[in-house]
C-alpha cells in the first residue's frame, strides 16, 4: 500500500507538471520505464481501490502521467455499460450499465436558465455529487435550442467542450438531439449555420464536428384535454432496437475527436496521432432491417386515493409533476418480451430545481440528459 500511495502522489505531481506533453506527441519520461508488470499491477490496484468520485480522480491522473501509463489505464478503465463507472469525460457519450441504473440528478439555475447534471455520490437526494455536464437554454424566433457542454462555465457552440444539443420546434413538441461527433461510421452530419461556426475550429477533417441527429422526441398533442401525464415518443437514430436483447449491442464512442483534446491539456490520455471515426467508434451501424429503438411512456396507473397518476420510482421521485416519467423500449415489430419491462430511463422531482435522472444501457448519459432536458419545456399543447 506504500507503494500505491506513493505512485498516487507522484502521478499527481507528474501530471502538474506539463514538460511531459509536448504538441500532439509526448515525451517518454522515466515513470515509463517501470517494469510493464509492475506497472500494470499497481494500476490494477489504484483502479481497484478507487472505485468512486472525488478518490477516482488518482485513476484519471495516472492516465495523464505518459504514453504507456496511458495505454495500459486505457485497458484496464472498463466502459460504463462493464463498470458502472464514470471515469473520463468521455464516458458520457458511452451506454450506461446493463444491469442496473446508473443514479445521477440535475440541477436548474431559473435566472441563467442553465442545467447542470451530476453523478450521484450516494444515495441521498440532495446533494453535489460528480459534476458532469451542463447546459443553456437558448430562445429563437422560430426554435428553442439547449447548448450541451462538458464545461460548466463555457457552454458555446464554437466551444471545444461543446458535445451536442438539443433543439425543438415552435410549440415545444417535437425535438432533435444532435451530437457533436458521428455516433457511428455511417453517420450523416446535418448542415446548418451552427454546423459551419464549430466547424471553423475544426482540427481534423477525417472526423468533423458538427450535429449529427442521434434521436427524436415527439409529445403526443392533449387535443381533447384528458388528464394524465405527458405521451412521450423516442426514437433513437443511432441504437438498433435489437440492443436491449441478450448480446445486442448498441455504438460507443471509445475517445474525443481532436476537436476536444485541448479541453485536456493536462492528461495526454485523450490525444491520440490517429483520431479517424473508426477508431473512435465501436458497435454497429444501425441496420433499417434490424429497426432503431424506439422508448415510450411506461403507463402510470390512477391512485383513487391520491387522486394523481402514480409510478413506482423506487424512492427516487418525491414531488408529483407532469415532468416526470419513465421510459422503456416499445415492441414496435413484434411481442413484448422481458426486456420491455426494464427502466431505461427514469426522470422526476425532489425540490424546486433539483430532479433525479437515472439512465441504463443503451442509451448514455449525453442522450438521456437531452431527453430530461425535452421535458422542462412548457407545453401548452400537450397537457
Amino acid at each position: 500500500m506504500g507503494i500505491i500511495r506513493s505512485m498516487r502522489s507522484r502521478s499527481h505531481r507528474v501530471v502538474q507538471e506539463q514538460e511531459e506533453c509536448v504538441g500532439d506527441s509526448m515525451r517518454q519520461s522515466c515513470w515509463a520505464n517501470m517494469p510493464q508488470e509492475l506497472l500494470r499491477e499497481v494500476l490494477l490496484r489504484i483502479e481497484a481501490s478507487e472505485d468512486t468520485w472525488p478518490p477516482r480522480k488518482s485513476v484519471v491522473a495516472c492516465a495523464g502521467v505518459c504514453r504507456s501509463w496511458r495505454q495500459i489505464t486505457k485497458d484496464i478503465v472498463k466502459t460504463p455499460e462493464l463498470s458502472s463507472k464514470i471515469t473520463f469525460p468521455i464516458s458520457v457519450k458511452q451506454p450506461g450499465p446493463r444491469e442496473n441504473l446508473l443514479r445521477c440528478f440535475i440541477k436548474r439555475n431559473r435566472s441563467t436558465q442553465t442545467y447542470y447534471l451530476f453523478l450521484s455520490l450516494t444515495n441521498t437526494l440532495a446533494e453535489d455529487g460528480k459534476f458532469l455536464l451542463a447546459a443553456r437554454k437558448c430562445r429563437r424566433p422560430t426554435c428553442t435550442d439547449y447548448i450541451i457542454s462538458l464545461d460548466a462555465d463555457d457552454m458555446s457552440k464554437g466551444s471545444n467542450s461543446y458535445v451536442g444539443k438539443l433543439r425543438s420546434n415552435f410549440l415545444g413538441t417535437k425535438f432533435t438531439i444532435y451530437d457533436s461527433q458521428p455516433p457511428h461510421s455511417g453517420a450523416r452530419i446535418m448542415k446548418s449555420r451552427s454546423t459551419r461556426l464549430v466547424n471553423l475550429k475544426q482540427v481534423s477533417p477525417k472526423v468533423p464536428t458538427g450535429n449529427y441527429p442521434v434521436a427524436h422526441i415527439s409529445y403526443e398533442l392533449n387535443v381533447l384535454g384528458s388528464r394524465g401525464p405527458r405521451r412521450m415518443h423516442c426514437v433513437m437514430d443511432s441504437i438498433p432496437a435489437t440492443a436491449i436483447e441478450a448480446g445486442g449491442v448498441a455504438p460507443t464512442q471509445t475517445e474525443f475527436s481532436l476537436n476536444n483534446i485541448d479541453m485536456f491539456p493536462s492528461f495526454p490520455f485523450f490525444r491520440s496521432k490517429s483520431n479517424r471515426v473508426e477508431n473512435t467508434l465501436s458497435g454497429p451501424l444501425v441496420d433499417q432491417k434490424d429497426g432503431m429503438l424506439v422508448l415510450k411512456n411506461k403507463s402510470p396507473r390512477w391512485h383513487e386515493q391520491l387522486q394523481c397518476w402514480c409510478l413506482n420510482f423506487h424512492g427516487r421521485v418525491t414531488i408529483a409533476s407532469v415532468k416526470n416519467f419513465q421510459l422503456v423500449a416499445s415492441a414496435e415489430n413484434g411481442p413484448a418480451g422481458p426486456e420491455h419491462d426494464k427502466i431505461i430511463l427514469q426522470f422526476g422531482k425532489v425540490g424546486k430545481d433539483l430532479f433525479t435522472m437515472d439512465y441504463r444501457y443503451p442509451i448514455s448519459a449525453f442522450q438521456a440528459f437531452a431527453m430530461c432536458l425535452s421535458s422542462f419545456d412548457t407545453k401548452i399543447a400537450c397537457e
